[in-house]
């Protein structure tokens, strides 16, 4: 196995509770922390493949086993669906309590072919972790496992408490957590929650992600027929489904990319000054992000810039449209029905199931007469947003500078994690997202990757936030 990066130093080395113990730390326990989470890679834990059942239960023991040698008291529950691992650490009376939230099971492979090498046989190259689950999301959340460890082992103990909380149904829409956290809310109520599910804003940019945006994904389907019929005997004298469904969905935004359905805009919050003033510290190329994307043209809702649009503003997606012929050749039919795919991505404040309402009452307001539209709910996510000016905040933003020897930038992201919401609603733990991984990780995608400083990084920063958060809230 190739050897780690040098060890990261900072001037900032002593500050926070000092990453100088855990750098010497992870000095002499490198090898070890890379190959037990090789390991782990190593278990196809696909949780959509329900030939992969066994894999993702044994990933399930894998994690609760490391969560038991790093000094927690781990327990393996069983759902409806896949199991949710959880631990904790002795209790520390009057001290503060962190969750730390995190899923063990990975998105499918395929294509195998576009793979440099097997995604379950993970490999180190130039300094990369290279295999499915690798970033999103065992790499970020065993760091977190290290992390206690190391403090274990330095300080003897944890110096506030701290709760696991690990699913394994997180890329099929975590049907089972939100129930299981409610059920057992008692024993897992928190003051923060800690997630590391993202991406750094860029490479050596330490990242404090707080805000996500929610989501809504509709099925729209018109049928206006019994039966696809020959357009020669009935063009002219029927409505056509596929006619109809694009002038719908042409309909859904204005000619200045607004999405133009009734009351869509009217519960988003603008962005403050102190927002957009850190907003504008972001190091963000357009110029990098159209390379990366492969576009030429970067349009979207006239009046806010790039990177406003792609966090901060609510957006409405077609994803695909179907019906009728697209054969070889020709087929003169007038199809009976067609469909589409379509999503908005959501931001604070606003409500996914009454932007879901409002999208169905704009489409059949827009149905041409003869069409009958249904409309199906296939998700549904609420956004979430961090208060700036939350202790929790600026104790992470503390031991970040510490250990990168920078200040963390403040990100929103276009993406979504819905769990969120459901840890800060049934614990009432204020989230922090400390993301550890990079936007060119290729999450979902052949030949994912974590960088190895990154991961030994993210170790470090987990340690020194759990110090700097007992402090900080301890003393609240």
């Amino acid at each position: 196995m190739p050897s780690a990066p040098q060890r990261p130093e900072t001037a900032a080395a002593s500050a926070v509770g000092g990453p100088a113990d855990v750098l010497a730390y992870l000095e002499a326990n490198r090898e070890r922390v890379l190959a037990e989470l090789l390991e782990w890679l190593r278990i196809p834990s696909v949780s959509t493949d329900p030939q992969r059942a066994s894999d993702v239960a044994r990933a399930a023991a894998f994690v609760s086993d490391a969560l038991g040698r790093a000094g927690l008291e781990a327990q393996v529950h069983a759902t409806a669906g896949h199991p949710v691992v959880t631990a904790a650490s002795p209790p520390i009376a009057g001290a503060p309590t962190v969750v730390i939230y995190g899923h063990y099971d990975v998105q499918p492979a395929e294509p195998l072919e576009a793979w440099a090498t097997p995604p379950f046989e993970p490999v180190v190259v130039d300094g990369r972790i290279v295999g499915r689950g690798a970033s999103d999301d065992k790499g970020q959340l065993y760091a977190h496992v290290k992390a206690v460890e190391a403090l274990r082992d330095l300080d003897g103990g944890l110096p506030l408490n701290v709760r696991f909380v690990v699913e394994g149904e997180e890329e099929i829409g975590s049907p089972n957590l939100p129930r299981f956290l409610r059920e057992h809310r008692t024993d897992l109520q928190a003051d923060v929650a800690l997630v590391s599910d993202g991406a750094m804003v860029a490479p050596e940019t330490p990242t404090i992600t707080y805000g996500l945006r929610g989501l809504v994904y509709l099925t729209v389907r018109v049928r206006t027929a019994g039966r696809d019929l020959h357009s020669g005997a009935y063009g002219g004298g029927v409505p056509n489904p596929l006619t109809a469904l694009a002038s719908m969905l042409a309909g859904l935004k204005d000619a200045s990319g607004r999405v133009a359905v009734a009351g869509f805009y009217d519960d988003v919050a603008e962005l403050d000054e102190v927002e957009r003033e850190r907003l504008a510290r972001v190091p963000f190329d357009r110029h990098a992000f159209m390379a990366d994307a492969g576009v030429t043209a970067t349009p979207g809702e006239a009046g806010y810039g790039l990177l406003e649009r792609l966090w901060a503003r609510p957006t409405l997606d077609l994803h695909g449209l179907g019906g009728g012929f697209v054969g070889a050749g020709s087929k003169t039919v007038i199809p009976a029905e067609g469909v589409a795919k379509l999503s908005c991505r959501l931001v604070a404040h606003q409500d996914p199931r009454r932007i879901a309402d409002l999208l169905e009452t704009h489409l059949r307001r827009a149905a041409p007469e003869g069409v009958d539209v249904d409309v199906v709910v296939d998700g549904l996510g609420e956004p979430a947003l961090t208060p700036l000016d939350h202790p929790a905040v600026a104790a992470t933003a503390r031991a970040l500078e510490a250990v990168w020897g920078r200040p963390p930038v403040f990100a929103r992201t276009g993406g979504s994690i819905p769990i969120v919401v459901d840890l800060q609603r049934a614990l009432g733990a204020v989230p922090v997202l400390l993301d550890m991984g990079l936007e060119d990780d290729r999450l979902h995608a052949p030949n994912e990757k974590f960088e190895v400083r990154n991961y030994l990084q993210g170790i470090v920063a987990s340690a020194v936030t759990l110090r700097t958060l007992a402090t900080a809230l301890g003393a609240r």
